[in-house]
């Protein structure tokens, strides 16, 4: 398994960026085993949660020798808690720099395969709302979507205040990331709006897979999106178990 620091030129965020990837090429191959057989790596986008960076994953999980095991490529970028949404109020496109530029270089770069069907977007948390957001606004794009502990906070960020003891959770930090809040519902960043366009359009929407601990803060709000997947005849796979917002529960899940 070999484990690769790149920096780039992101044309969407107009700077140098630096990203992890995992490339399984390098597995020992000992005599009486099979060789691999040499084609397009099936690829993970896979992304970080608040406070984090491209490190998180690498360090947190087991996923090097996950990774390995299955033949696939997994590509870390950097959030920089951005939610990995697109804020042309204040320049920050990390939409397209997920959707876009981070596809094309690493598939320009690396063996990877360009088909839908082998393509994967992913993340916790914070990652998680960009997975879906961005899984969904690029549905031709990624085949399979993975939430971790997802951060499907809508209804938390229309109802903050300026005065939150937690700075990420003032209003004035929402309105950074988002912009004009008034907006928000029904827009690109509304991970239930973004569904239910793909499918008034007729278009393919990626199969899902869902999962939170059930003393996460964060449980009901998965929950209740997991419901409105089930509603629109969405192909989930939801699971829960014991588990709180920490990496003993996202080592364990990422690695089904």
């Amino acid at each position: 398994m070999a484990l690769i620091q790149a920096d780039f030129f992101s044309k969407s965020l107009m700077r140098t960026v630096t990203i992890n990837v995992i490339i399984p090429t390098d597995k020992a191959v000992f005599p009486g085993m099979a060789r691999p057989e040499k084609k397009p790596l099936k690829t993970l986008y896979l992304l970080h949660g608040i406070f984090g960076n491209y490190t998180d994953w690498v360090t947190g999980t087991r996923l090097q020798a996950w990774a390995q095991d299955r033949g696939l490529c997994v590509v870390m970028p950097s959030g920089e808690n951005r939610f990995y949404v697109d804020n042309p109020e204040s320049e920050n496109y990390y939409g397209k720099f997920i959707g876009e530029d981070l596809v094309e270089f690493t598939r320009d770069t690396f063996n990877l395969s360009d088909k839908r069907e082998d393509t994967f977007i992913g993340g916790l948390s914070m990652g998680g709302y960009g997975a879906i957001v961005n899984g969904l606004r690029y549905s031709d794009t990624f085949g399979r979507i993975i939430m971790l502990s997802a951060g499907l906070i809508l209804e938390r960020v229309l109802a903050s205040t300026p005065d939150d003891p937690m700075p990420t959770h003032r209003r004035g930090f929402y309105q950074s990331v988002f912009g004009d809040l008034s907006k928000l519902e029904g827009s690109d960043k509304d991970y239930r709006a973004l569904l239910l366009k793909l499918k008034e359009e007729g278009k393919p929407i990626p199969e899902i897979y869902q999962c939170c601990g059930t003393e996460d803060f964060l449980y009901e709000q998965n929950c209740a999106y997991r419901d409105f997947l089930r509603e629109n005849g969405v192909s989930l796979t939801w699971e829960e178990g014991p588990g709180k917002h920490d990496w003993m529960f996202w080592d364990e899940y990422i690695l089904r």
